[in-house]
């Protein structure tokens, strides 16, 4: 079927996942009524709109592709109810581990009336075998070269089963990013820019060197700074640069930040704390408008580090490089992961004391999620650690923090779940959480709305975390 006579609609989906981040509930909602039901749909909310909602980039890039002939509008199902009664011509789908089963859900509504259905995203990069009965077509890889010959090939009516992306886009050849398919006022923020990609590290927890390299790729800076410019005509509000490692190529981010100083913008990323090392590179993020980074600790002991190949964070130098950031102006958000392989019941209260010694502004106190596809879920399921099937990957789900998926090395679960909803009572409390905003470099009210957030969120957490070590008792 030839498709040119016509103009084609194109849906595009960002499937939230059923805990977590996307707006966070308890993953038992049975026990709930009430106003305590009521409170956790209200913080959910906040969550969404407050914290974390900002517009998935990826589905940008691929709605910014212009093919003649052919519209395509965002579905992002935080806010929006899915227009399934709308005639589309294609729906593309993001695959995200941990919304696996909802995304195969969305998939078949559409294909039983009649709508072929693009799926890619991470799980199908990782995992196409699993998924290719789920799909009428199936992109392989990172979608910004290949999205183009998709949309051309609906409109000649000859889409193919699969698209490979073969070597890594050249992201110094990449178009610029629209907003147009955004409603920009349901977010905190629009501008969402990305500056390279790849990770130079290996931590067998994370999949971002699996899906992207280990080869930093690099924008020009020129046309970062550009993007910036633009993006600030259509919205004032906070950057999120989404950059795994911003400061991963140190030249590269001393050039591209030094260049937006006269831009006056605030922006937050990611990055090591070894930057704490690197004055200049500093005083440029500091000078540039940066408020906040986020930071992996994730264990204080060398050992954990070391054993999830996380070699780039010996654990001595970590209290002088965050004093160091924490000085140039910059707030801190430190993610700890409790519970990895050289962790011990000694832990909790190291966390808190590093906590207190070095002021972090946020702390994250996370249970290690092992994620189908990276070295450490293969590992564990290898020395029988996993919690469930290791071909049940709609099992392992991202929940943040809200149940055991795993068997730890060092500690039984009767110890660890205690030891760990102790440790998260203690640190998360409304005093705590004015203590941090009020001595926060900067961001205070910000500060103060995460940490009461993560009050309420830790609490969910502890409540799941109980059921479930309530139901290994019983079994046992």
């Amino acid at each position: 079927m030839n498709n040119t006579d016509r103009a084609l609609s194109v849906l595009l989906v960002f499937v939230q996942a059923s805990s977590g981040v996307d707006g966070t509930a308890s993953l038992d909602g049975n026990f709930k009524k009430g106003f305590s039901l009521l409170k956790d749909q209200v913080m959910s909310a906040v969550i969404k709109r407050a914290q974390f909602a900002i517009p998935p980039l990826s589905l940008m890039i691929l709605s910014s592709v212009e093919v003649s002939g052919v519209t395509q509008e965002i579905c992002d199902l935080r806010f929006d109810r899915l227009p399934i009664e709308k005639r589309w011509d294609m729906v593309g789908i993001s695959v995200q581990t941990g919304a696996v089963r909802q995304a195969f859900e969305i998939a078949s509504m559409f294909r039983s009336r009649g709508v072929p259905v693009v799926l890619g995203g991470p799980y199908v990069s990782i995992f196409p075998e699993r998924c290719r009965e789920h799909a009428d077509v199936l992109v392989i890889g990172e979608a910004d070269d290949v999205w183009k010959e998709v949309l051309e090939d609906l409109r000649r009516g000859s889409l193919r089963a699969e698209y490979l992306q073969g070597d890594f886009p050249d992201l110094s050849a990449s178009p610029p990013v629209s907003k147009s398919a955004l409603d920009i006022g349901r977010y905190f923020t629009t501008n969402v820019v990305q500056t390279t990609r790849g990770c130079p590290y290996s931590c067998d927890f994370c999949n971002v060197h699996i899906m992207n390299g280990h080869k930093l790729r690099h924008r020009p800076v020129r046309e970062v700074v550009r993007e910036v410019e633009r993006f600030l005509r259509e919205d004032k509000r906070i950057f999120f640069f989404l950059d795994d490692t911003v400061n991963a190529d140190e030249h590269y981010a001393e050039e591209l930040f030094s260049q937006l100083v006269p831009l006056k913008i605030r922006w937050v990323g990611q990055a090591t704390t070894l930057l704490g090392e690197h004055p200049r590179l500093l005083d440029s993020f500091a000078r540039s408008g940066c408020g906040a980074l986020l930071v992996g600790i994730e264990s204080l002991a060398d050992e954990s580090n070391r054993a999830h190949h996380k070699f780039h964070n010996p654990a001595e130098r970590q209290v002088r490089c965050i004093k160091a950031i924490r000085s140039a102006g910059i707030c801190v958000y430190g993610s700890f992961i409790f519970g990895l392989d050289g962790d011990t019941l000694s832990m909790p209260e190291r966390i808190e004391s590093f906590i207190e010694e070095t002021g972090i502004d946020v702390p994250g106190i996370n249970l290690l999620r092992p994620i189908p596809g990276t070295g450490v879920f293969t590992r564990l399921a290898s020395e029988g650690r996993l919690m469930h099937p290791s071909d049940d990957h709609d099992a392992f789900r991202f929940s943040w923090g809200q149940e055991m998926l795993y068997l730890p090395k060092q500690m039984s679960l009767e110890e660890f779940i205690p030891s760990y909803t102790g440790l998260t009572s203690r640190v998360f409390t409304p005093h705590h959480a004015l203590e941090r905003a009020l001595r926060a470099p900067t961001l205070r009210s910000a500060v103060l709305m995460f940490n009461m957030l993560y009050v309420h969120m830790y609490g969910l957490s502890r409540r799941d975390l109980r059921r479930q070590l309530g139901e290994i008792s019983s079994v046992s």
